[in-house]
């Protein structure tokens, strides 16, 4: 976070920095749609100038720069695990939310290990210690993309929904330390402050609940309503739309 390069040169600017620093490893993040677009060829550059880097290539499934659009062309996890393993890159592993939805077959070249995104930490560490480039592919789509494509039916929504019973609730914000959600915001009592689950930013991850925390309360088949004030609104606009259609 402490230097920037423009896009598609993400871990180039370490080749001229690392000769002259007491930093051993750096890591570097870039987008898939990067990655697609140019990014490859800094991975290139950094595996022939030899430097210690970890690119942390996040698969998220869309190009969430500009819009969330699709990539450009075919580009998979295996994909990408093969053209830096042609490039040079041995260590290569991938994390994810999602861990068993890789076939045995998937295209993975030889010696690709799989992780929970649990055991990110503890996969960086290791990384950090290897000479060279390594690879960590984080795969995982991104949450807005989920919620747009809930709405149009074409991704999975589970029936569940997380709430919080803010009568239990006692404000310790674990939930938040452990799933580092945005839908986890605060809520001012006059007890002080709690926590609630934001449902138009909720992309059901469900992590909130890995929290030490009896206040959780999980529904089955049920949707949020939208509001009294909401309502209102909705019944004020239909309201003036039949007074101008009248006229």
């Amino acid at each position: 976070t402490s230097t920037f390069t423009h896009m598609g040169g993400e871990g180039a600017n370490w080749i001229g920095q690392a000769p002259f620093t007491e930093t051993p490893h750096i890591f570097t993040n870039l987008g898939d749609g990067t990655y697609f677009h140019s990014g490859l060829l800094a991975i290139r550059a950094a595996v022939s100038s030899g430097v210690n880097i970890t690119y942390k290539i996040l698969y998220n499934d869309a190009v969430a720069m500009t819009g969330g659009q699709t990539h450009d062309g075919p580009l998979t996890p295996a994909i990408i695990a093969q053209q830096i393993r042609a490039e040079g890159v041995e260590r290569i592993v991938v994390v994810t939310d999602e861990p068993d939805k890789y076939p045995l077959n998937y295209g993975f070249p030889p010696g690709v290990d799989v992780h929970h995104r649990d055991e990110l930490d503890h996969v960086q560490r290791e990384l950090r210690t290897i000479k060279g480039v390594s690879a960590l592919i984080y795969d995982q789509t991104c949450a807005a993309e989920k919620r747009r494509r809930r709405k149009r039916g074409l991704y999975p929504d589970p029936a569940k929904r997380v709430f919080i019973n803010e009568h239990v609730c006692e404000g310790c914000g674990d939930c938040g330390i452990a799933s580092n959600c945005v839908a986890v915001t605060p809520k001012e009592t006059e007890l002080g402050r709690k926590r609630a689950i934001d449902q138009s930013a909720c992309n059901k991850d469900y992590s909130c609940l890995d929290g030490f925390c009896p206040s959780f309360v999980t529904v089955e088949g049920a949707e949020p309503h939208i509001g009294i004030e909401a309502d209102v609104a909705l019944d004020n606009t239909r309201h003036r739309d039949a007074q101008h259609r009248a006229a």
